[in-house]
């Protein structure tokens, strides 16, 4: 399995983009990246603040495919991204219910699942923020960036190919006996 890759200089936000993307046209994976995304959105209709230079992502894939659970799809998605930033920074990253990568009790990633359906087929999106060379202040709500935890800058080109490959590799584990020969 291979995600189909569509880079934009701008976006109002990576979801938007996928969700768009799988309403107009017949990708079953795909993975939308931006350097600018002037509109992100997290959980609960909360803004995700967008600096130059960060991650925006989002993946999207043909939930028919899949012989798992949407619960444990989630866990999954979340653990994939926890693996990419632990190959750079080694400590302790904790989970923080529903959609949070923590690191010393500050936010590092954002992740924001969607649903979206198209005829007699069912979506997932997974739109990943992650803090790479800047953290934006939240009242209440400290946040950083992996280029400060690690004290070196960060390859945003490395970390797009290191998180697309991790997602093709551990998703095409999961597709279903039927479908792998097509893919």
């Amino acid at each position: 399995m291979k995600f189909k890759v569509f880079r934009f200089n701008k976006v109002k936000s990576t979801n938007n983009t996928a969700i768009r993307i799988i309403k107009h046209y017949k990708y079953n994976f795909g993975m939308i990246l931006a350097d600018v995304q002037i509109n992100g959105r997290g959980q609960y209709g909360k803004k995700w603040v967008s600096y130059k230079g960060n991650l925006f992502v989002s993946f999207f894939y043909n939930l028919k495919n899949f012989n798992i659970s949407l619960n444990k799809l989630t866990k999954i998605n979340c653990l994939m991204v926890k693996k990419c930033i632990s190959k750079h920074y080694k400590k302790k990253i904790y989970f923080k219910k529903p959609n949070d990568l923590l690191v010393q009790k500050k936010k590092l990633c954002g992740i924001l699942q969607e649903k979206v359906s198209k005829f007699d087929d069912t979506y997932l999106v997974v739109g990943i923020g992650i803090n790479l060379i800047k953290s934006p202040f939240i009242k209440n709500y400290p946040t950083t960036c992996l280029s400060n935890l690690v004290n070196k800058d960060i390859s945003k080109k490395k970390f797009e190919l290191e998180l697309k490959k991790t997602f093709e590799n551990n998703l095409k584990r999961l597709i279903k006996k039927e479908y792998k020969h097509i893919c």
